[in-house]
């Protein structure tokens, strides 16, 4: 594994954007998530954690993405590359993951585009930044 592909900013960076969106996309669809998620706002408890979490997990899924799109690109990770590899890593491990979950667990449809279309969001900002942002600089010298 090529760990010089990582561009650490641009990990950091897209995850950051990747978070900002979470937050944008659950506070606009808050009431229709919280009545597929089956939740009843007067016994939700706040806690940070779940904020913690997915930023978390959002600088893995960068790490990760940058890893796959550099050794795709030959190093060279551009913001197509990037959205394309988002994709279809959304496609083929997180939405299909999520339907699964989401159909043992008993949720309905609407839950399940609601969270599968913030993941798909995620993965193309992360994506889009991580190509945007390009190879690390070469060390001087």
């Amino acid at each position: 594994m090529d760990f010089s592909v990582v561009n650490w900013l641009a990990v950091i960076v897209a995850a950051v954007v990747a978070w900002l969106f979470g937050a944008v996309w659950y506070m606009a669809l808050s009431k229709p998530w919280m009545k597929a998620a089956k939740i009843e706002p007067a016994n939700k408890k706040p806690s940070i954690a779940p904020f913690i979490i997915s930023f978390v997990a959002e600088v893995v899924m960068a790490f990760v993405l940058t890893l796959v799109v550099g050794a795709m690109t030959g190093g060279e990770p551009n913001p197509l590359a990037g959205v394309i590899f988002g994709f279809v890593l959304w496609l083929g491990f997180v939405a299909t993951t999520i339907t699964a979950n989401h159909r043992y667990q008993g949720f309905g449809w609407d839950l399940t585009l609601l969270d599968a279309g913030h993941w798909l969001g995620v993965l193309l900002i992360i994506g889009a930044v991580i190509g945007w942002f390009g190879a690390p600089a070469a060390p001087a010298g």
